[in-house]
């Protein structure tokens, strides 16, 4: 099964990858809006993982060229900012299913293939909240452009707590 993964922020993609790629999926990663239709022709995947919001540019830009290029492809939606608006109008595009992040491993192979089975507790790639916390981090900074004081106080932290959360390495689970 080939999927490929449209996703601007290169760590969670490579997460995506790894946890589907231990169910037998078959992992690409596209970082930019504009190589998605390239990485669509090189990679003829079945399955499309889409972020919504892709370094400024928009996901449902992408959805009528993607499905026009490739009509039976499946289309998951990823989004960090959810809203039954672009909800609608990801499915009217030609979307098949629109979940918001953080995702489970769980819920993307339903959105995916429909089914799953059970993992064991031992192999759960559900993301931990550190994880979590990481990730949620990296976007509001991504947000405000770097600005480490800007992203404090959105986060309504202290600066030096914030440093010491950003030296940390990403939790992979």
């Amino acid at each position: 099964m080939k999927l490929l993964i449209i996703e601007d922020d290169e760590p969670f993609a490579q997460t995506l990858a790894r946890r589907l790629t231990k169910h037998k999926f078959d992992c690409a990663i596209c970082n930019k809006a504009s190589d998605a239709l390239v990485s669509c022709q090189s990679h003829q995947p079945e399955f499309i993982l889409l972020d919504m919001n892709l370094a400024g540019d928009s996901g449902l830009a992408l959805l009528q060229p993607i499905k026009t290029y490739l009509p039976q492809v499946k289309i998951v939606l990823l989004t960090g900012y959810s809203s039954i608006a672009t909800a609608v109008e990801a499915m009217r595009l030609g979307a098949d299913d629109y979940l918001a992040k953080p995702v489970t491993t769980q819920m993307l192979l339903k959105a995916l293939i429909g089914e799953y089975q059970e993992l064991p507790l031992e192999v759960d790639h559900a993301m931990s909240t550190d994880r979590v916390e990481w990730e949620y981090i990296q976007q509001v900074l991504a947000s405000n452009n770097g600005n480490v004081s800007a992203t404090a106080r959105q986060l309504n932290m202290h600066r030096r707590t914030l440093q010491r959360k950003l030296q940390k390495k990403p939790v992979i689970k």
